[in-house]
């Protein structure tokens, strides 16, 4: 080892000083010779002398001189040693593949590791493997978070080139120095996360409880025992915001705004809001069991800032039919409950007030563009068929947005092409729709309120007066700045809904038979034949379309299916698994029908029509995605299960779509997505 060390700058120098001062003599001893041939050879033979010495001295004491710089560099690299060794800072060398080579005692303490551990770094932190860590292609240093034995740590990872050492020695030279050691620093920060956790729970949450039912609950009741149920309905509200510490106060006759610190969020959130099952046991004699809406607001900049996500959150989830919690942070959405089914509202009340707003509107603007969602269904198209006859009866141009007719719309779009008593711009493209669009435009969104799945969502941005009729459940994703919106999760179908406003539209207005119609078939199909989810006001809505000149026979007609939609239909129906005595889960192969989605979403109504079946999942692979329907009767929500994996719907009849995936990863997704729902008490 030593004779390898080769010495470099100034001791190199000091040490060869003699040799070159043997040169000199030489030249001395040739000008000597040139004056007297005596005395140059005195002179020479002194300088042999000289020679003979220096290399002597020179050969003999190298070894003796670099043994000493090696051991006071040894001694100085002890000392150096120590330091690092009783340094609190916990510290490792690691070599060039990860390997532990060197601890200090804060390492092995931290670690719980005697000393000589020599095995991987991975070893001891699983997530630091080898492509993790500082390399040759020019990453220097790298940072992490981690974990170990309860303590939280930053790991700084840091390389040492062995050569760029060398390269800075003043005694050593660089050749042939290669490679690179790693170094490890911990920092503790378990005490700083705590401190940071602990002030995150103390800071205050806002958050709005609202009876959803307050009005029909007191009617179902006698008269002298409604305060007692109000009063009853606050102390148990009242009773349970303090048991968490937390301050609730009555604002109106149905709702309380609450604060709470963020760690009493924590603990309703561990019991799944069990406040809200909490308030049904209220029962004095009422038949309507009271349901309540819980929207809370977290971790934002300033309490009016929370106060403003608890509004927005309280909005959601009336929007999305009442009976559940969500809590809206800066970054997520999160919901909880909503397992009733939606009481209906009786008034129309609200309908009325919907359609004068709708009519000024509409009365403001040049043109009217109706779009209902991709791969529109009877009920969307119904819809905007309806939309389209108000636009008509106010004396304004409308165009509905059709890109492709699937095989369920297709007879009613042939009621209107090639009709003399319509233009034959009422069904456009996205593209038609964009070109007309305009600051006198107003576009009407029918059947969905998630933007992303609009026949035309660039439509969107083209058009500032926008208004959204929809009667799904509301998502994270939602129609933002609409000029008017009606979303109402109670009515059994978006034609009901357009029915409704078409009464308080226009006096009188007239309806002709292909739109009545059409509107009827919305209802009749997203109703399953007036057998889900059909309320008072449903009927009503079918028989003022009745009355304007729908036909029932007419309308059966419309809908048979042809011989191999049935039998795929059949197929799907024969080929279910029953999966967890409750869930029927099929696949509908009719790859060779033009609709084969609409054939899944039937099989999977037809699968409810099961005894003990509580809800059905039905997988199509369509044009490169796997579409499931999900339908239920009233055991399950379905729309909670569509939502975890990416769609959403009804409580009733719901669905989504899968890309990247074969059907048999499909239907793993979809039973460890029930699995985990019904683990943890949410479905």
């Amino acid at each position: 080892m030593k004779k390898r060390i080769r010495l470099k700058g100034r001791i190199r120098t000091y040490i060869q000083f003699t040799l070159y001062l043997g040169l000199l003599l030489l030249a001395i001893d040739a000008a000597v010779f040139m004056l007297d041939f005596r005395a140059g050879l005195l002179t020479f033979g002194f300088t042999i002398f000289y020679f003979a010495i220096t290399l002597t001295l020179y050969f003999y004491n190298k070894p003796i001189i670099m043994n000493e710089l090696i051991s006071f560099a040894t001694e100085y690299g002890q000392i150096q040693r120590k330091l690092l060794r009783d340094l609190e800072l916990p510290y490792a060398l690691l070599d060039d593949s990860g390997k532990v080579i060197w601890t200090n005692i804060a390492f092995e303490n931290a670690v719980h590791q005697p000393k000589g551990y020599s095995k991987s770094i991975t070893s001891l932190f699983p997530t630091i493997t080898r492509d993790r860590l500082p390399d040759e292609s020019g990453v220097d240093e790298a940072q992490y978070e981690l974990e170990y034995e309860g303590c939280e740590y930053v790991a700084k990872f840091r390389k040492i080139s062995l050569k760029e050492m060398a390269e800075h020695s003043d005694m050593i030279d660089a050749e042939g120095y290669n490679g690179y050691l790693i170094a490890v620093y911990l920092f503790d920060e378990t005490a700083l996360h705590i401190a940071l956790q602990e002030v995150d729970d103390q800071s205050l949450s806002v958050g709005m409880i609202y009876l959803d039912n307050y009005e029909e609950a007191l009617e179902s009741v006698e008269e002298v025992r409604r305060s007692l149920l109000i009063a009853l309905i606050d102390r148990k509200v009242n009773k349970y915001i303090a048991s968490l510490d937390g301050i609730s106060k009555k604002l109106e006759k149905d709702k309380y705004l609450v604060i709470m610190r963020k760690k009493a969020v924590a603990q309703l959130q561990e019991n799944r809001f069990d406040l809200l099952e909490e308030v049904k046991t209220v029962n004095i004699g009422n038949e309507m069991a009271v349901t309540i809406s819980i929207g809370i607001g977290l971790d934002g900049l300033t309490y009016a800032q929370n106060y403003e996500f608890a509004r927005t959150a309280i909005d959601l989830a009336l929007g999305r039919g009442g009976d559940q919690a969500v809590i809206k942070t800066p970054e997520s959405i999160t919901y909880y409950g909503g397992k009733s089914q939606q009481v209906e509202k009786n008034t129309r009340v609200k309908a009325r007030v919907k359609a004068h707003a709708l009519r000024e509107i509409i009365t403001g603007k040049d043109r009217v563009i109706v779009m209902g969602h991709r791969m529109p269904d009877v009920d969307s198209f119904g819809s905007a068929v309806g939309i389209y006859r108000i636009a008509q009866t106010l004396g304004r141009k409308a165009h509905i947005v059709l890109n492709e007719a699937t095989t369920s719309v297709q007879p009613l779009v042939e009621l209107f092409k090639n009709n003399p008593e319509y233009d034959e711009d009422m069904i456009i493209t996205s593209q038609q729709a964009i070109d007309m669009a305009g600051s006198n435009t107003v576009l009407v969104v029918v059947d969905v309120n998630k933007p992303s799945i609009t026949e035309c969502p660039d439509l969107l941005r083209f058009c500032k007066s926008v208004v959204v009729l929809d009667h799904h459940r509301q998502g994270t994703e939602t129609i933002e700045n609409a000029t008017l919106s009606y979303v109402e999760p109670y009515a059994s179908s978006a034609c009901e809904m357009v029915s409704e406003i078409l009464q308080y539209t226009y006096d009188n207005i007239k309806i002709r038979t292909e739109e009545a119609d059409c509107m009827y078939s919305g209802i009749m199909i997203d109703t399953n034949n007036f057998m889900t989810k059909t309320g008072v006001r449903t009927f009503e809505a079918a028989a003022f379309l009745r009355r304007n000149g729908a036909d029932v026979t007419r309308v059966r007609k419309l809908f048979r299916e042809d011989a191999a939609e049935y039998k795929a239909k059949a197929d799907a129906v024969s080929q279910a698994e029953i999966y967890k005595q409750f869930f029927a889960i099929s696949l509908c192969t009719a790859e060779d029908l033009p609709s084969p989605t609409i054939i899944g979403a039937q099989a999977a109504n037809e699968l409810l029509n099961i005894k003990g079946i509580k809800a059905s999942f039905v997988l199509t692979d369509y044009q490169g995605k796997i579409y499931v329907s999900a339908r239920s009767i009233d055991e399950v929500n379905v729309q909670i299960i569509m939502e975890r994996m990416g769609g959403g719907g009804h409580m009733n009849t719901a669905a989504c779509q899968m890309e990247g995936v074969g059907l048999v990863e499909a239907i793993g997704v979809l039973k460890n997505t029930i699995d985990d729902m019904l683990e943890s008490g949410e479905i």
